[in-house]
């Protein structure tokens, strides 16, 4: 089987994660790649915040678990690194070029043999007024808003196999 075709069908997300940080080069190949998503028309709009700082780390996770309603939770499940990956409101295909960003995150992580999952309440967590000082401090424009979070780091443990596909999941037109 084609290596490429053998990454994208073993990637799972990771909730579980090791507290060493990943190697330099592995997050410069995963951020290269995830440079190269598709955009419309090539406009290449998304903007991606790489944070490390573990006390940063805390306190975003702190913020994310805050608009989940868990605060006693560690929403980014003690990853040691976070990619925040941000759209351009007033471009009509930002969502989708954001999307595309995040996708390339995920599959870029495995196939460097990284873990990954994509956190969910990017958009709401940056328009608490704390979520707005972080874009301030990252220089994020205005009309930039969240789309997802992709965590990184070494799997704690087997990742999860992978639940059987829906028998209706493609149709085919007749």
């Amino acid at each position: 089987m084609n290596e490429a075709v053998k990454s994208l069908l073993t990637r799972r997300s990771c909730r579980s994660y090791k507290s060493e940080q990943i190697k330099k080069d592995e997050l410069e190949t995963v951020l290269k790649i995830a440079t190269y998503a598709p955009t419309a028309m090539g406009t290449q709009s998304p903007l991606i915040v790489v944070v490390q700082d573990s006390e940063e780390l805390k306190e975003l996770s702190r913020l994310n678990a805050s608009v989940w309603g868990r605060e006693n939770v560690d929403p980014f499940y003690g990853a040691p690194t976070a990619v925040f990956v941000f759209y351009d409101s007033e471009n009509k295909n930002g969502v989708q070029d954001a999307s595309l960003v995040m996708g390339n995150l995920l599959n870029g992580a495995h196939a460097v043999g990284l873990a990954s999952c994509w956190i969910n309440r990017a958009y709401e967590q940056f328009r608490l007024p704390e979520g707005e000082k972080y874009k301030k401090k990252w220089n994020i424009p205005e009309n930039y808003e969240g789309i997802g979070i992709c965590i990184l780091g070494y799997a704690e443990g087997a990742l999860p196999d992978p639940k059987p596909r829906k028998k209706d999941y493609v149709i085919w037109s007749k």
